[in-house]
């Protein structure tokens, strides 16, 4: 897999971009700013398969690299996109990851702590999955607004709450004392609620993104 890597600490670009060599992927171009990064993407033919970048980086130091990410997709809609930080950058964060494309991932680099996980990661962001960190979920939940979540049930938004955590079904059940059966019809219930049909690919995660939409900006840093 062509990778184009984008974070402003040598170390850790050099790091990474051994990490992903021995992974068997292909470090096209590496970037140490946001401008860079923009740059090295438009210089590149064809695209990269995925775009690594972490979210604090020059010029600006806050979070440019997400913006960059963000300016990368608008001209390439389907350019796979992978942040990678120890940073949550709230209102850019929930804008990457509710686009409609997919193919958008969030990490923490401190939870990376699995190299076949982080593989696992990268790949299915760069087939068109959406991959996005327990801890990025609960933050950007935190503070939601009832939005188009208001015809579901205090109890159907606690469990899409655990969903958008990360829990199972069974972990669900435990947490909340319910049967497996009662909490798959909680989900359905979720699913119908939201107006997500059978038919519609990754339910469980277009009903995450919903919660994402709804939440008010705020700053997590």
């Amino acid at each position: 897999m062509r990778i184009l890597l984008a974070d402003d600490a040598t170390l850790l670009r050099e790091a990474l971009t051994a990490l992903l060599d021995r992974l068997g992927h292909d470090v096209v171009a590496a970037a140490s700013s946001a401008t860079e990064l923009i740059t090295a993407h438009r210089a590149l033919a064809p695209p990269p398969d995925l775009v690594v970048t972490d979210v604090r980086m020059p010029p600006g130091g806050a979070d440019d690299g997400l913006r960059a990410a963000l300016d990368i997709r608008a001209r390439q809609p389907r350019q796979p996109v992978l942040v990678l930080s120890q940073y949550l950058a709230d209102r850019y964060a929930r804008e990457l990851l509710t686009l409609p494309e997919g193919g958008v991932g969030y990490l923490l680099k401190e939870r990376v702590n699995r190299v076949s996980d982080f593989d696992t990661a990268l790949r299915a962001v760069a087939a068109g999955g959406t991959v996005i960190d327990p801890e990025v979920t609960r933050h950007l939940l935190r503070a939601r607004e009832p939005g188009p979540l208001a015809g579901l049930t205090a109890r159907e938004r606690e469990v899409l709450g655990l969903m958008a955590d990360g829990a199972s079904n069974s972990e669900i059940a435990g947490r909340l004392f319910l049967s497996v059966a009662a909490v798959r019809k909680h989900v359905g219930n979720i699913f119908a609620g939201l107006g997500l049909q059978p038919a519609d690919e990754n339910r469980r995660v277009r009903a995450i993104l919903v919660y994402l939409q709804s939440a008010p900006d705020q700053s997590m840093e």
